[in-house]
């Protein structure tokens, strides 16, 4: 869900007579979208009336506005849904899934910054709509990332390469993937990613080598992509993190996550290095 290169980011109240602009609204946590077989698309101009709280900016996409706002409780008309972020993968185009990413960390922000934390009165806007601010003590709040570790770690050994994947116990469907785990109060992220492995699988890893990031807005993490070399140790699982562990050989994959998170382009990285026509690699993933 990574934003387009050319996306320029908005943040103040939009322009509601501006007709021509994406909407990206969202029900309980949910975008409303249009089925559009087996694809969707955001409502157009004839729901332009449904019932919705105040209309802000999230940016500008391919020259057209953007704008995010809640739908108050309300009955969808026919033909509209509501539908998790996680379940339009495949069906939403990429740039407006990333866009609809941004628009609801921005209103989960909104929504949790109403008043402030250190004494309770009433925020209001700050730097433009980037902030809250409160005017009885001062304090400041900007939106905040959550930084997480991501951990492939491989192994090259007589038979060829092998990845270790696992079946977290958070992971929705029977999907394996790379370790993950977040960031703690000063720990640097190849501190957290060491500490992270040996606690989720009991491993010793070397040779860390950054792959990427992406933004994964669920609800606002940043994660933060290695691969890494097996050191030392034998999986031993932490059941209260991991149902399931194992090292697995290229030939012989379980279900991976899909194509468009960050850890089936590490691990497809990481087989392409080996086996560039691997199937994988042209498999759209379901996860």
């Amino acid at each position: 869900m990574q934003l387009p290169i050319d996306f320029q980011p908005g943040w103040a109240p939009a322009d509601i007579e501006d007709a021509s602009a994406h909407r990206f609204l969202f029900l309980h946590g949910a975008l409303v979208v249009l089925g559009d077989g087996d694809g969707a698309r955001l409502p157009d101009a004839a729901y332009r009336d449904l019932p919705i709280g105040a209309l802000h900016s999230v940016g500008v996409l391919d020259g057209r506005a953007c704008h995010m706002a809640e739908l108050r409780d309300a009955e969808l008309p026919e033909g509209l849904e509501a539908v998790p972020l996680r379940q339009l993968f495949n069906r939403l185009p990429e740039a407006l899934l990333a866009v609809a990413g941004r628009a609801q960390q921005l209103l989960d922000f909104a929504r949790s910054h109403r008043f402030c934390g250190a004494c309770g009165h009433a925020n209001e806007l700050f730097d433009e709509g980037r902030a809250r601010r409160c005017p009885a003590c001062g304090q400041v709040a900007y939106p905040r990332l959550a930084p997480a570790m991501m951990a492939l770690i491989k192994r090259d050994g007589p038979n060829g390469r092998e990845l270790l994947l696992a079946h977290g116990a958070r992971f929705p469907g029977v999907i394996y993937s790379a370790l993950a785990g977040f960031v703690e109060p000063s720990e640097s992220v190849e501190d957290c990613l060491h500490r992270e492995v040996f606690e989720e699988v009991g491993l010793r890893v070397k040779n860390l080598r950054y792959f990427g990031s992406q933004c994964w807005p669920f609800p606002h993490s940043l994660m933060i992509a290695f691969v890494a070399d097996w050191a030392s140790g034998e999986i031993v699982a932490d059941p209260a993190e991991i149902l399931d562990a194992a090292w697995f050989h290229v030939d012989a994959l379980p279900p991976l996550p899909h194509q468009i998170t960050i850890a089936r382009r590490l691990i497809n990285a990481t087989i392409a290095e080996v086996a560039p026509d691997h199937p994988a690699l042209s498999t759209y993933g379901a996860g």
